[in-house]
């Protein structure tokens, strides 16, 4: 498999909600690379969704987590500390808002929900850095999921953006403050794609029409092509990058 077999590694994937995820791509691709896996789901109701999938890709550890739940985020990183004794990489693939503001203005969302949003959707990282650094004891590769309204405005996109912007940057910081570590953290941004999550942004099918017709190769891109990026970035080939927004988009980002 070459520079980019991820034999022996371990790693963490959060924010499978079912076979259409990016996480689910992302977490196949690592799986196909020789990884071997932890994986999480959200609640009760999403749990017959991903415990399918957990076990289609032989995930030595599946647990719930809720982010806004500390406890269960420590107990997550408590089991695989005890089923491994260290963790090589994490995919953090989760992102929310509340209806109301996310479907509103930006200069009329609430002050609860924009906390929120920024709370599940970007510290929610910085935590999870916090709880893999220690068993990253040979360094590893911490991964994020953006998108280009973080850096330009994306009708519809609402307060998502702003929370996109200050997950970049956060990448940006844990990536500078982690390096001497030897561990990596980038953010993969990709087009558009037809998701459970991006169902909730008002008119989402035309911004899919949008990308298809704009993008310089004319296609949208799928969980797989992110999957490859993800996997990619794991993986000792991408063992000096970090700190960096990598688009996997079919080259939508450059038309501004």
């Amino acid at each position: 498999m070459g520079r980019l077999s991820l034999q022996g590694r371990r790693g963490l994937v959060v924010g499978i909600a079912n076979e259409h995820s990016i996480a689910w791509g992302c977490a196949r691709a690592f799986h196909d690379a020789g990884a071997e896996l932890a994986v999480t789901w959200f609640n009760d109701k999403a749990r017959p969704y991903v415990e399918p999938l957990a076990q289609q890709v032989r995930a030595a550890v599946a647990l719930p987590l809720d982010v806004e739940q500390p406890a269960q985020m420590e107990a997550l990183f408590d089991a695989i500390a005890q089923q491994w004794g260290k963790l090589d990489f994490v995919l953090h693939s989760i992102a929310f808002a509340p209806k109301g503001d996310l479907h509103g203005r930006v200069v009329d969302t609430s002050r609860e929900g924009f906390a929120r949003a920024m709370d599940i959707s970007c510290h929610s990282f910085a935590r999870m850095a916090r709880l893999a650094e220690p068993l990253m004891k040979d360094g590893g590769s911490l991964m994020t999921m953006s998108y280009v309204g973080a850096e330009e405005v994306i009708p519809d996109y609402g307060v998502m953006g702003p929370v996109k912007a200050a997950l970049e940057a956060g990448t940006r910081y844990l990536a500078a403050e982690l390096g001497p570590k030897g561990i990596r953290v980038n953010a993969v941004s990709p087009g558009p794609l037809a998701t459970r999550a991006a169902s909730g942004i008002p008119n989402f099918d035309a911004l899919l029409d949008d990308a298809r017709r704009r993008a310089p190769l004319r296609r949208l891109v799928d969980i797989d092509d992110v999957g490859a990026l993800a996997a990619f970035l794991a993986s000792d080939a991408a063992r000096n990058i970090t700190g960096s927004t990598l688009y996997v988009d079919a080259g939508y980002h450059i038309l501004g």
